[in-house]
């Protein structure tokens, strides 16, 4: 049972996502500024006007009686539904904050930690082949072996079912995000999933009931996947298939990408073929790869080798082994600050240690020791 304060603030966050012009930047904004949604509703529009990025149009919007009628309907179904919601300024999903355009609440039921050690976006066409599918439940299994770990998908049909149904299966935490309201679920035959889902996972929107699965709302659906995830793999795509929105995505917030390869040729692989061919993500075979590039085993974070056991560094190996012994993943451009090599000889000692089996490159340009 909610306190009264507690009540009411849930109340005036639910009208500030309904109110006109108010979107992710401009909400985040004004909750930075005021601390809570209810002094924004309560402050005189001669002031909310001057907040940057609101103005005069904008702050009419908090005047709306339509908002607040809205609001009270949505407070009804959350609390007779037991829908969690995250707010952006107290229990939302610590990786979406670091997302600008990332919601300024959502919906949930499940009870999954969104904010899991390790998280895993799994993507990719409605309409896999056989190959898609072995590739899916073969990386859902792989990744079984992982202590505190979340997969994240769509609950779309194709890979993202694949991926929820795998999940269910081993009794792996898994998590889809809809577009659409919490009222329903699309497609619809994926009723019976999503409630397993939220015995061991859950469900997750940004959309309010009532809202429909209109296509425009699956890439802002897609940005809440790769946004709340560590890295996005493409496991089949054609060229241009939804799961390259969410790759994309991925990309934008720094956030790693990698995709199963497929046949030359293979319509259904055309995508995951040329994010690989662009370097826009890391090519993997199986899931040690993935468990190997994001440095998540034992196996995978070994002891740095001391540098007395090599003889004949140069000077400016010396500086890049000193460095890479000091911390676990070192990035490009910590190279460049710390040992002071310009960027062609930097670049050329990488290489000499990489190829002398050392160093290992991981990716966003990162570098360990081997």
């Amino acid at each position: 049972m909610l306190q009264k304060e507690e009540h009411e603030e849930l109340f005036y966050q639910l009208a500030l996502t309904m109110t006109p012009g108010i979107g992710a930047k401009s909400g985040r904004v004004l909750l930075e500024h005021f601390g809570n949604a209810i002094e924004i509703f309560k402050t005189p529009l001669k002031q909310l006007k001057h907040v940057d990025g609101i103005g005069e149009v904008r702050a009419k919007g908090f005047r709306d009686p339509e908002v607040l009628t809205k609001a009270e309907k949505e407070l009804a179904f959350v609390l007779k539904n037991n829908v969690q919601t995250l707010l952006v300024n107290k229990n939302h999903p610590k990786r979406l904050l670091n997302c600008a355009d990332a919601p300024i609440l959502l919906f949930y039921k499940g009870n999954a930690d969104l904010d899991a050690a390790r998280i895993v976006a799994i993507v990719g066409t409605r309409k896999n082949t056989d190959y898609g599918q072995k590739l899916c439940e073969d990386l859902v299994e792989g990744l079984q072996s992982l202590e505190n770990i979340l997969v994240v998908s769509g609950l779309a049909l194709g890979i993202d079912a694949i991926a929820h149904k795998k999940c269910v299966a081993l009794g792996m935490p898994n998590v889809g995000v809809l577009g659409h309201g919490m009222d329903r679920i699309y497609p619809f035959n994926h009723n019976a999933l999503a409630k397993q889902m939220v015995e061991n996972g859950g469900v997750l929107t940004e959309f309010p009931s009532g809202t429909l699965p209109d296509r425009s709302n699956f890439p802002m659906r897609n940005r809440i996947v790769a946004g709340m995830s560590d890295v996005t793999v493409v496991v089949e795509s054609s060229a241009t298939g939804g799961a390259l929105i969410t790759a994309h995505m991925a990309g934008g917030y720094n956030r790693e990408v990698m995709a199963f390869p497929g046949r030359v040729g293979d319509s259904r692989s055309a995508g995951c073929n040329d994010l690989i061919r662009r370097n826009a993500a890391a090519m993997i075979t199986k899931t040690d790869d993935l468990i190997e590039l994001m440095n998540w085993s034992d196996k995978a974070r070994r002891k740095p080798v001391q540098k007395q056991l090599f003889i004949n560094f140069t000077p400016d190996e010396e500086k890049v082994i000193n460095l890479l012994q000091s911390k676990d993943l070192v990035h490009a451009d910590e190279f460049f600050h710390h040992t002071g090599l310009a960027n062609s000889m930097l670049a050329a000692t990488l290489l000499q240690l990489e190829m002398q089996g050392l160093i290992k490159t991981l990716p966003g340009k990162y570098y360990r020791m081997n």
